[in-house]
């Protein structure tokens, strides 16, 4: 889709990443380390600062205790993290539940070493997980639970129940629980991140991943990390090291400083990102489509099936020629397109000008 919408000169609402250059203090923090001439390999691991920084992160907003010499370990973004701990977790013939629709990476993993995703669905409207379903859909051969909250595409938010749960069910089967937690700061109408290391019997199994590109809007950067118990971390280090070893050691110690923002910075972040969902929602829904709401991260999912559509995928391929805007179909996020056929997700993610061009584009449909 960012292809098309270069070749179409088309408004980029397909790919998540916003169109501003980030908080001032971080974008100068990395400037500042390239002049002091921090520019060479870092430790695998992660320079010391960021390690530290993340672990007061997990500290200061959720009570987590690390240890910064071996519960945490820094990636060439959250992507790395994933595939890392997937890499190192399963192999041939195992199998790996996750929510569907799902980010289009955590199947890529998965097959990589042999392994099978087992999607369950949560749908619209509400997202709800059926627990019930979750726990129907682990057999022998399952490792490892990933989650995402909150949740991409959908803007889900895991409520507390829905992640005790989820930890009922890891406990009594002794599974790992891989958490994407990316848009842990971009939450919107009061939403609480909960993550489920913090329920009774979870630390202990829980690998924890976030990153810098989503809450930061600086998604090149490719600065992402695992928590966690030190001997899962450690596994995820010893793949990790074989696949970039190390990046971005400016870009570390600038993430180091961004993670030692204030609250209200990190408040504002996600109040101006509620302010773009709402305009986009209105917008989408003034053209008549239907728009499920979003409780957090970039995107916004709409049903186009008020237009006349019955297939998002061929829709989202004809939009950048037909009017000049890309999007995804939600299709490519599920196993089977049964019953998602018509929606579309939209990234709001973007200035507030450019969102008000795209919908006055998209009323030529």
């Amino acid at each position: 889709m960012s292809a098309l919408a270069v070749e179409h000169d088309a408004i980029n609402l397909g790919q998540g990443f916003p169109d501003t250059p980030g908080p001032r203090e971080v974008v100068d923090a990395a400037v500042a380390a390239m002049h002091r001439g921090l520019n060479q390999y870092p430790p695998a691991i992660g320079v010391p600062a960021i390690r530290e920084a993340i672990c007061a992160h997990q500290k200061r907003f959720y009570g987590i205790d690390l240890d910064p010499s071996t519960q945490v370990v820094v990636c060439a973004g959250a992507s790395e993290a994933l595939s890392s701990a997937l890499v190192a977790l399963v192999g041939a013939g195992d199998e790996v539940i996750a929510l569907e629709p799902f980010y289009d990476l955590y199947q890529a993993a998965s097959v990589l070493v042999g392994a099978s995703l087992v999607p369950v669905r949560i749908s619209a409207p509400d997202y709800a997980l059926d627990v019930d379903a979750l726990r129907a859909a682990v057999t022998p051969r399952t490792k490892v639970v990933l989650l995402n909250s909150p949740h991409n595409p959908t803007g889900a938010v895991l409520s507390r129940a829905e992640l005790e749960g989820i930890a009922a069910v890891a406990i009594e089967h002794d599974l790992v629980v891989l958490t994407d937690e990316v848009y842990e700061h971009l939450l919107f109408d009061g939403e609480v991140h909960i993550p489920i290391s913090t329920l009774p019997g979870m630390a202990e199994r829980t690998i924890t991943v976030s990153s810098a590109g989503k809450t930061f809007s600086v998604t090149g950067w490719k600065i992402g990390w695992a928590t966690g118990p030190a001997e899962l971390i450690e596994k995820v280090l010893g793949v990790k090291q074989w696949f970039s070893f190390a990046s971005g050691t400016p870009l570390q110690h600038a993430v180091a400083v961004g993670l030692e923002l204030p609250d209200d910075r990190f408040a504002t972040l996600a109040g101006d990102l509620q302010r773009k969902r709402d305009l986009l929602t209105d917008g989408l829904r003034d053209l008549g489509l239907e728009v499920y709401h979003s409780k957090a991260t970039y995107f916004v999912t709409a049903d186009i099936a008020p237009l006349g559509e019955t297939d998002s995928l061929a829709f989202c391929r004809a939009l950048p020629a037909r009017v000049g805007v890309a999007a995804v179909p939600n299709q490519v996020f599920h196993a089977s397109p049964a019953g998602v056929e018509t929606q579309v997700r939209f990234a709001c993610c973007k200035r507030d000008e450019v969102l008000a061009d795209a919908l006055l584009r998209l009323r030529k449909l």
